[in-house]
């Protein structure tokens, strides 16, 4: 493969050639982005605000509602993309405001296990809208306007919309109102924490207290009088409900999502220039559904794309010029710092030999109790100078003492703190025309706060860099952190689990401050450029391209020479083969071995798994092999394999709607998955990463206690339980059926028709499509209901109701297939869950049918698309 100048194979960058690059970048983007926008004068605040203060946009929709919104500022065209979404997605909007403001108690109660009591407080104590109010001042101007904007959009809606025809989620709520800019800045303050701080609202941050001091909120008597009885009933098993919450997560890498992305460069695209596959898999409900919307300020801005709710820009989009999509990285957000407390004092910690104070802060929120008057709890919080204390012995599960148990108490520092640069690194990248500009968001400290970028361009570039907050430690601190890995093995255990611990006693361990404020600097980041491809499925960066490994970098940012995961291993398969279908019908690059944006969109849909390429004709062979024997059931007995061996004979070996035998491989998978650690002979080879580890071990093949078979049998037994046929095809089993339909504290209902669901789970399954089962009660990040089916063990989610299957709500989300051609990006794809959560829009399940039957559709993006496709048109104004 061609390799680009500057670049060298194994660690990206050629540092000779850095400097050069941030001078020209810096230069074709300095003015435009430097907060006080002063570069280009008058202009560029024309383009920002309108002269006469009057925000004017048109929203024009196309196919399955696509806002295409046009304005001639960027406050404005905010001010439409705002409506359009409230207009679409208003119950949802409103209750994350509500989470952002800590008002969840106060409107909703204490929730399922005081989670809304905990969150509430966690929220306060993480400066959620303080801290927003706080910065609000010093966003770019850029920033303020869009923020601005879109609230007013919202508001908009809000305001002459009758709230009895708004969705039953939210119809006459008193929590739907107008919103200020800092409640939305507040509310993308927990976007950006999702991979740090949020992981710690659920519990530790609420339980953090020294010895002998009770984590208990205490209610304000005079919001009460008399009554103390509902004061005494809200605190009744909140400590326990708070340690459950807390000791629940277990990993603190993994937050839930997944995505595959490509970069495909001009050796291996079919136009010869730039091709990118976008396949976010996000979930299908709450505020990390993703929205697609078109942004056109003339001149200024176009870009289309699709964003997670509420954000003001969309984030995973393509402009003329050039196309990215994200993945979630496999980097770390935070550290935990642990402090040596002064003898006897458990509010002094010792630093360099100087004593540092643990301060405090007291707060207070409401909580409905169900009478007139709201109970008003108050709770003081506790800080070092990295960030709020935690209850880390919670956390760990007693791998680390309680607070002054051993003289030390345990803090956190988020990377992810601050949201200042989030709405300007994706406007700088949606404006960018070429890789120099691109890369130049990132010299400027432009952070995608917990994903990689993916990259292609018009001019067949392919890019990839882990662009995420990742804090940036100085090299001793790093051999610090290695040595102790190596020497001591529950620290190890912690750091595998996602917390990296760092002396607090010694400046040494501090943020390296730096022009980017303690994050890693552009230069020291991994990355890489290519002519061929590059691509990311929530691995490591180290196998981006198998033809270049990443290697030398901070271990904070993952792992380097680690198995991959199957998702990963049949996409770099198809990749690296672009001609071989596997068991799909056609070639991923289709007949030519150059990829287009169908044949990219075709990728996603042929539904291809690494698993059943490796394992499938193995069990084949053995199902042969037992000819009609027994086989041993791993809790006792045994039980003939042979009807469900007849349907993995005939099965297609791919996960569409129309096949049979994709469920019955996926129970056996479920359970051989365990044994790969016993039953492979080929272990993980660093040098063929794709192809190893593998080869099932012949000992007892085809015998009864052959554990491939016992694997299938043990499967059998769980689609047994739960009353599902062998036979069946995969969509009458597998599918996505939309619930809720009520405000929170209702009893969830099904919401208008199910879809047949083709894809598979991409850890059970290793499908490159990835779907699954989310066992919560609530929609993602919300307190809406949902109905959340109960679950058999290692099925990959098979509910236990007789007859039910899986019930998918999360995976393929906004997905396209792109190429750059000589008239511009042609692109393919869908939204697959709908722009709309209002059960009464035409909007609300039209992809999803579209999906299930595999009928993409264009990107509208030219005003000749626009124009030719319009089915509705509106001008709004506001002053």
């Amino acid at each position: 493969m061609k390799w680009l100048s500057g670049y060298s194979q194994g660690t990206g960058l050629g540092a000779s050639k850095i400097a050069g690059v941030v001078l020209t970048s810096s230069l074709l983007l300095a003015g435009c982005f430097d907060g006080s926008s002063s570069g280009s004068g008058a202009q560029i605040n024309e383009n920002l605000r309108p002269a006469n203060g009057e925000f004017k946009a048109t929203i024009r929709r196309t196919t399955n509602g696509v806002p295409h919104v046009k304005a001639d500022d960027l406050a404005s065209v905010a001010f439409g993309a705002g409506y359009a979404q409230t207009q679409d997605n208003v119950c949802l909007l409103a209750e994350a405001i509500v989470k952002a403001r800590s008002e969840r108690a106060k409107y909703f109660g204490p929730g399922p296990g005081d989670i809304n009591i905990i969150n509430d407080f966690s929220y306060k104590a993480q400066d959620i809208l303080s801290g927003a109010q706080a910065e609000y001042p010093s966003l770019s101007e850029e920033s303020r306007a869009m923020i601005e904007g879109f609230a007013a959009g919202y508001n908009k809606f809000v305001t002459e919309t009758d709230p009895g025809t708004l969705p039953p989620e939210c119809r006459n709520q008193p929590w739907v109102k107008e919103i200020s800019p800092t409640d939305l800045f507040a509310h993308y303050r927990i976007v950006g924490q999702y991979a740090s701080g949020a992981l710690f609202a659920t519990g530790a941050v609420f339980l953090a207290v020294p010895a002998g001091e009770s984590p208990l909120p205490v209610p304000v008597m005079d919001s009460v009088s008399s009554e103390s009885e509902p004061a005494d009933a809200l605190l009744r098993g909140l400590v326990a409900n708070a340690s459950a919450h807390a000791s629940s997560q277990t990993n603190f890498q993994d937050i839930g999502l997944g995505s595959n992305a490509w970069g495909v460069g001009r050796d291996l695209s079919e136009q010869g220039r730039g091709a990118l596959l976008a396949n976010p898999h996000f979930p299908y409900t709450g505020h990390r559904r993703l929205y697609q919307v078109q942004m056109t300020v003339p001149g200024y801005l176009n870009t289309n794309g699709a964003g997670l709710l509420g954000t003001a820009i969309p984030l995973i989009n393509f402009n003329e010029n050039l196309a990215w999509s994200h993945t979630v990285t496999t980097s770390r957000r935070f550290t935990l710092y642990e402090l040596t407390l002064k003898d006897g004092d458990n509010f002094t910690y010792i630093k360099d030999s100087v004593e540092k104070p643990i301060t405090s802060k007291t707060y207070r929120i409401e909580v409905n109790n169900g009478s007139p008057t709201p109970t008003v709890l108050e709770k003081t919080f506790y800080f070092s100078e990295y960030g709020p204390m935690l209850a880390a012995d919670v956390v760990t599960d007693g791998g680390l003492p309680a607070w002054g148990a051993s003289g030390t108490a345990y803090s956190y520092r988020d990377a992810n703190a601050s949201t200042q640069r989030l709405l300007d690194t994706w406007l700088q990248m949606s404006r960018a025309t070429n890789l120099q500009e691109f890369q130049a968001v990132f010299q400027n400290c432009g952070t995608t706060f917990w994903t990689n970028s993916t990259y292609a361009d018009d001019q067949g570039n392919a890019y990839y860099i882990d662009s995420s907050s990742v804090p940036h430690l100085s090299d001793a601190s790093l051999a610090v952190v290695d040595f102790k890995r190596k020497v001591n093995a529950g620290y190890n255990q912690l750091f595998n689990g996602g917390l990296t611990l760092l002396d607090g006693s010694k400046s040494r361990d501090d943020w390296i401050e730096g022009q980017c404020n303690g994050l890693v600097p552009y230069e020291k980041r991994p990355q890489l450029l290519r002519e061929d491809w590059v691509q990311n499925s929530n691995d490591s960066y180290w196998a981006t391209n198998p033809d270049a490994f990443l290697t030398g970098f901070s271990p904070l940012f993952g792992s380097e020479e680690t198995p991959l995961n199957p998702r990963t291993r049949i996409g770099i398969s198809m990749l690296q083969n672009p001609l071989d279908p596997g068991f799909a019908i056609g070639a991923p690059a289709g007949q030519d071995g150059k990829f287009g944006a169908i044949d990219l969109i075709n990728v996603i849909y042929n539904n291809r798994t690494w698993y059943s390429e490796a394992f499938l004709p193995e069990l084949r062979e053995r199902c042969t092999d037992i000819a009609g024997g027994q086989v041993n059931i791993s809790a006792g007995g045994t039980r003939s394999v042979d009807a469900a061996c007849d349907v993995l004979q005939t099965w297609d070996g791919v996960y569409n709607v129309d096949s049979v035998g994709a469920h019955v491989f996926r129970v056996f998978i479920a359970n051989y998955r365990d044994q790969f650690g016993t039953d492979l002979t080929v272990p993980f080879d660093p040098s063929d990463p794709v192809a190893t580890p593998s080869s099932p071990a012949t000992t007892d093949k085809g015998t009864v206690s052959d554990p491939m078979l016992v694997a299938l049998a043990d499967g059998l037994e769980a689609l047994d339980t739960a009353g599902i046929a062998y036979d069946a095809q995969l969509g009458d089993v597998q599918y996505y059926q939309p619930s809720g339909g009520v405000p929170p504290g209702g009893t969830p209902v099904a919401q208008l028709q199910s879809f047949p669901w083709h894809g598979g789970d991409g850890t059970i399954d290793g499908a490159f499509n990835a779907i699954g089962v989310v066992g919560s009660s609530v929609s993602e990040d919300t307190v809406f209901p949902r109905i959340a089916p109960a679950t058999l063990s290692n099925t990959a989610g098979l509910s236990s109701q007789p007859g039910q299957g899986w019930l998918m709500a999360r995976g393929t989300s906004w997905h396209f297939g792109l190429e750059f051609t000589d008239e511009g990006p042609q692109a393919y794809g869908l939204v697959s869950y709908g722009q709309s959560t209002d059960e009464n829009s035409p909007f609300f399940n039209d992809q999803s049918l579209r999906y299930s039957e595999k009928n993409y559709r264009k990107l509208f993006f030219t005003e000749d698309e626009i124009e030719a496709n319009i089915e509705s048109e509106v001008e709004l104004s506001i002053d």
